[in-house]
């Protein structure tokens, strides 16, 4: 079997590159879509995403038996099929773990939203959100319009104020923010969920700067700060790539500079209070347990909560 990056370049992006919901990221989100969509289907789902079905397989026959629980379109390869099932089940995990932050921060009486790199991310429909909350989604346009088309032609509805921002996060999107809407003196909660990687390091610092610049007291964020397994993501693309013609190497669409800053370090030496905690924990906790035979496949993360000081302070 070859491996998948050496069949391609060694980076697929450039400056002010763009692209569709099948495209280079774009395809990405279709990807984790899928997960959520074959976990909603399982018999006992950790997270349910009614929505990620309708947007996955909109995309195209081959994106709709990515997203089958079965695993059928692994028939035959029973160790990919084990290993594509740990990749749903952190899937399902941080999708928990990101929806019992948006839960919290409501809680806390926070009534504004923004999702950074929203992709196909539902929340905004699925979620329970109180009565005045904005949920701003900032991504590519073309990316927003695919998403916000297929739920509108399938009837449905954001369960919240749900304001699309469509910018590059590499651009002015501060502004773009503010013209939708946005309200930096109100209490924020930040999304920054399987984006990191793909922002050049210097871009990263830029929006840790940006989203501290325009938080007020109270407001929170939740980061998912992972490292790329070489072996793990090479062998799960190549087998999309094989069994389904999807052709998307996350390795060469994302940024390895070895002097990346540490987010949580960053954050808190910007004045956050930070809790992390390990995605194999975590998955633990909620009875996803990697098996040990393939720790070595499986993706390796931190899923992080912050604050940034007293909202009556």
């Amino acid at each position: 079997m070859t491996d998948l990056d050496e069949s391609l370049p060694p980076t697929l992006r450039s400056a002010g590159d763009s692209w569709a919901i099948t495209e280079l990221v774009g395809a990405t989100a279709l990807g984790v879509a899928a997960s959520r969509a074959a976990e909603t289907a399982g018999s006992d789902p950790l997270i349910r995403d009614e929505f990620a079905r309708i947007l996955v397989s909109s995309a195209g026959a081959a994106w709709e038996r990515l997203a089958d629980p079965e695993l059928a379109w692994l028939d035959g390869d029973e160790h990919g099929r084990r290993a594509h099932r740990v990749g749903i089940d952190y899937q399902a995990v941080r999708t928990h773990f990101f929806d019992g932050y948006f839960k919290d921060a409501v809680r806390a009486g926070i009534r504004q939203a923004v999702i950074l790199a929203a992709g196909l991310d539902s929340r905004a429909y699925r979620l329970d959100w109180p009565d005045g909350t904005t949920v701003y989604e900032i991504d590519q346009p073309k990316v927003l319009e695919y998403k916000t088309g297929i739920l509108q032609r399938h009837g449905a509805t954001p369960a919240a104020d749900r304001r699309p921002v469509p910018v590059d996060l590499r651009d002015d999107w501060p502004a773009a923010l503010a013209a939708a809407g946005f309200d930096r003196t109100q209490p924020t909660a930040w999304l920054a969920e399987g984006l990191l990687p793909y922002l050049p390091s210097d871009a990263q610092d830029r929006l840790f700067d940006m989203v501290t610049a325009l938080s007020a007291p109270g407001s929170q964020v939740a980061i998912e700060v992972f490292g790329m397994n070489s072996r793990s993501n090479s062998q799960r693309w190549l087998r999309m790539r094989e069994r389904l013609g999807l052709d998307v190497n996350v390795h060469a669409l994302t940024y390895h500079e070895p002097d990346r800053s540490d987010a949580a370090q960053w954050l808190t030496d910007h004045g956050w209070q930070v809790q992390t905690v390990d995605n194999h924990e975590e998955m633990s906790r909620l009875g996803r347990p990697v098996p040990e035979d393939l720790v070595d496949d499986a993706v390796r993360s931190i899923l992080l909560r912050a604050s940034l000081g007293d909202p009556t302070g």
